[in-house]
């Protein structure tokens, strides 16, 4: 039976946040060196990921290890940062570095596991070329994501980006738009939940596997895994590198039974990082 507790970003909307995360306790926040290491992971793949640790490899290692499931890229982060757990897993580098750069967090990467390529996905289109001009594309409202997504439609031909344009890129960058595609700017858990309300939209993996769709299959293009920055890593706030608990995590993360498990449930639409 899963061990998790799912926090939506419900919690937020209601202003809930500081009382939900208190209501944790530091007693069992796993963010001191006894007790369960407690992580905030996304549900799809991260929490399944580590929920697989947790069921088969573990106990072995003398683990305890507690999932709880988030459904935004914020409150992992200040969760972490608070202690209210003791780890994160769902994001990349570049977004970390925004996030401790905007919020004067210092959360640092301790070991990546996967990559989730971004892809377009559209329900009325088969091919991206296909789209029409005019074409509306959803595309991800946070500063990194919105770039990586703009950087996707560049590099197969759909917009160009000025040249150098980096993780900061927004549609003000785009220097040709022969379809002139428009934009539509959302959270990024919205993005497959419109495209019954657009061409298409771009879509990260996790929420595009949690929506039941299948990057390998699905997506119009997908993003290579080639030199790719956005690996996907186990997280702790500075200075918990060295907790016993993390690192035999670390290790559970980056074992071949977990490579096999990544290989055999996502089929490509996920991909181990080691």
């Amino acid at each position: 039976m899963r061990n998790t507790a799912k926090i939506t970003t419900a919690v937020l909307a209601a202003g809930a946040l500081t009382l939900g995360l208190s209501a944790c306790g530091a007693d069992d926040s796993g963010s001191g060196s006894d007790g369960p290491l407690v992580v905030a992971a996304s549900p799809v793949p991260h929490a399944e990921i580590l929920t697989y640790v947790k069921d088969n490899l573990a106990k072995k290692e003398g683990l305890d290890l507690e999932v709880r499931e988030f459904t935004d890229y914020v409150t992992p982060n200040t969760a972490t940062q608070d202690g209210s757990v003791g780890a994160n897993y769902f994001q990349n580098k570049p977004y970390l570095d925004d996030f401790n750069k905007k919020n004067g967090t210092d959360i640092v990467p301790v070991v990546t596991v996967h990559l989730e390529p971004l892809g377009l996905y559209s329900r009325s289109v088969k091919k991206a070329d296909d789209l029409k001009s005019g074409a509306t594309v959803a595309i991800p409202n946070d500063t990194v994501n919105e770039a990586r997504a703009l950087k996707l439609l560049a590099a197969n031909g759909l917009i160009t980006l000025k040249a150098g344009v980096g993780n900061e890129a927004t549609p003000s960058d785009i220097t040709e738009n022969p379809k002139k595609l428009k934009f539509k700017e959302l959270e990024a858990a919205q993005t497959p939940r419109s495209l019954d309300d657009v061409d298409a939209a771009v879509v990260n993996g996790n929420y595009a596997i949690e929506s039941d769709l299948k990057p390998a299959q699905d997506a119009l293009v997908l993003e290579s895994p080639k030199n790719n920055p956005y690996g996907n890593f186990l997280a702790v706030k500075k200075g918990n590198e060295d907790d016993p608990r993390v690192k035999k995590l670390a290790k559970l993360l980056t074992s071949p039974e977990v490579k096999k498990f990544i290989q055999d449930k996502y089929a490509g639409s996920v991909l181990a990082s080691f």
